[in-house]
């Protein structure tokens, strides 16, 4: 395994230049520190169009926004051309948030998880569906692996790792972090829970 490293401000002058210098090394893989304008994120596409397979980082706190995110940087007449090019060569989102753990001892990561199916290519090249990709990701949990931040947040209260008022503080829908947890206390599901009892209510509310 060999690496290449190149870094911006002493070996090249931007992101695009170094981007364009890197296939004529004939990668591998190519890793972008992150993705921070239109012109980074055209060429780690193009990048990818050609078959290599590109890593990079955004600052989003959802699957769904780093899709948004990505779409906004193109202006309209360019919005339906990055759609179909975004749907057709993404493999993944891994989106991470750190969550302090029950019992004081620092902090665990909870994660969510997008696989590019076809499911979630129609909801990208789809502007009217893409609000979708939530749902899209929790009902391919079992198919595929993937997971929202309420699934995971959910797994982990379940297994005691997590205390219920973090995980509703870090839920992205918190009122149906609420109603799934009721819903789990009522069948008995959710540890330390009475199977006929609602859940626990976070402090002063």
């Amino acid at each position: 395994c060999l690496i290449r490293q190149r870094e911006v401000g002493e070996h090249t002058g931007s992101f695009k230049r170094a981007l364009k210098a890197a296939l004529r090394e004939d990668p591998n893989i190519v890793l972008v520190g992150e993705m921070r304008d239109l012109e980074t994120i055209r060429t780690v596409l193009t990048l990818a169009e050609t078959g290599h397979l590109v890593l990079s980082t955004l600052h989003t706190i959802t699957a769904t926004e780093t899709v948004n995110r990505i779409i906004a940087e193109f202006p309209g007449p360019l919005e339906r051309q990055i759609r179909g090019q975004l749907a057709q060569v993404l493999r993944g989102i891994i989106s991470q948030r750190l969550i302090d753990r029950a019992d004081g001892s620092g902090l665990i990561a909870a994660v969510e998880v997008l696989v590019n199916t076809v499911t979630i290519q129609r909801c990208i090249e789809d502007p009217a569906r893409t609000a979708q990709i939530p749902s899209a990701i929790a009902e391919g949990r079992d198919t595929y692996g993937m997971q929202t931040f309420d699934q995971g947040l959910l797994d982990y209260y379940q297994r005691g790792l997590i205390t219920y008022e973090e995980a509703l503080r870090a839920a992205s829908s918190p009122v149906d972090f609420e109603v799934e947890v009721q819903r789990l206390s009522m069948l008995g599901g959710v540890p330390g829970q009475p199977a006929a009892g609602a859940a626990p209510r976070p402090p002063g509310r």
